[in-house]
């Protein structure tokens, strides 16, 4: 199996900043988009488990978007062959001391790259 083919590597790379300037923006169509539209997507996050990707579309229409600014730091995107790839990250907020925690598993379906798992958490500061 190959590892990281650069041009896999771009592709992913490029929906995961897509995802994350609609993350930023609260662009909630764009989100849905990119997470795989199924009853089997699954998010781990703060606030509880979200099973399939209408559960994930209701939180995000529904969540306070206030203080969702981030800065990101030690992103590392790994593919494995052409449709296989996991992106993990850290993230800093201007108000908070804690470090998040972020790690999708993207798979490319016949409509493009798709977010199928993902884990949101905090490292509280030490």
């Amino acid at each position: 199996m190959d590892i990281n083919i650069p041009e896999i590597v771009a592709e992913v790379t490029e929906a995961f900043m897509r995802y994350e300037r609609a993350l930023g923006s609260n662009d909630v169509d764009t989100i849905d988009t990119l997470f795989w539209d199924s009853p089997l997507t699954l998010r781990y996050g703060p606030n509880g488990t979200l099973l399939g990707h209408d559960a994930l579309s209701a939180f995000r229409r529904a969540r306070n978007i206030t203080g969702v600014e981030r800065t990101l730091k030690n992103t590392i995107i790994t593919t494995f062959g052409h449709d296989l790839a996991v992106a993990n990250t850290e993230s800093d907020r201007p108000n908070s001391e804690a470090t998040g925690r972020q790690s999708q598993t993207w798979v490319r379906l016949p409509e493009g790259w798709r977010i199928v798992s993902a884990h949101v958490s905090d490292l509280p500061d030490a």
